[in-house]
């Protein structure tokens, strides 16, 4: 059974394992991952007993904008609803904000539009990055 979870602590091996799990080359810096994790304001993570399988993370102004930053499922649990469900706790998490955007991938559009997401018309995700997923 799936647990969800409302924790800023990992350990550098947990987070290695799922980011590399879904070939972000994040998973390369563990032990910035975990300093990310405690700095991020909100992050709810799901659980199969002590095995980490994904978590979503956001930073925010704390009234008004959010940012969901990552969102990230291990493959062999794609298809049990565990990135809905943390959409959702996000969700009802920001219900009183006024914007919470995300960055998605081309390839997850439709899976964030059926959350809710509207793609913009008028807009384009810009980086300055050394990351290369």
């Amino acid at each position: 059974m799936i647990e969800y979870r409302d924790t800023h602590d990992f350990t550098e091996q947990e987070l290695e394992r799922l980011f590399f799990s879904v070939e972000w080359s994040s998973g390369h810096f563990p032990e910035k991952l975990k300093v990310a994790m405690q700095n991020f304001r909100t992050v709810y993570s799901a659980w199969d007993g002590e095995k980490l399988i994904g978590m979503i993370c956001a930073m925010d102004d704390g009234i008004m904008n959010a940012y969901v930053h990552y969102l990230l499922v291990d493959p062999e649990y794609h298809g049990q609803t565990v990135g809905r469900t943390l959409v959702d706790m996000m969700k009802e998490h920001y219900r009183d904000y006024l914007r919470v955007a995300v960055i998605a991938y081309n390839e997850e559009l439709h899976f964030y539009e059926n959350c809710g997401f509207k793609k913009a018309d008028d807009a384009s995700p810009m980086f300055i990055t050394s990351l290369w997923t």
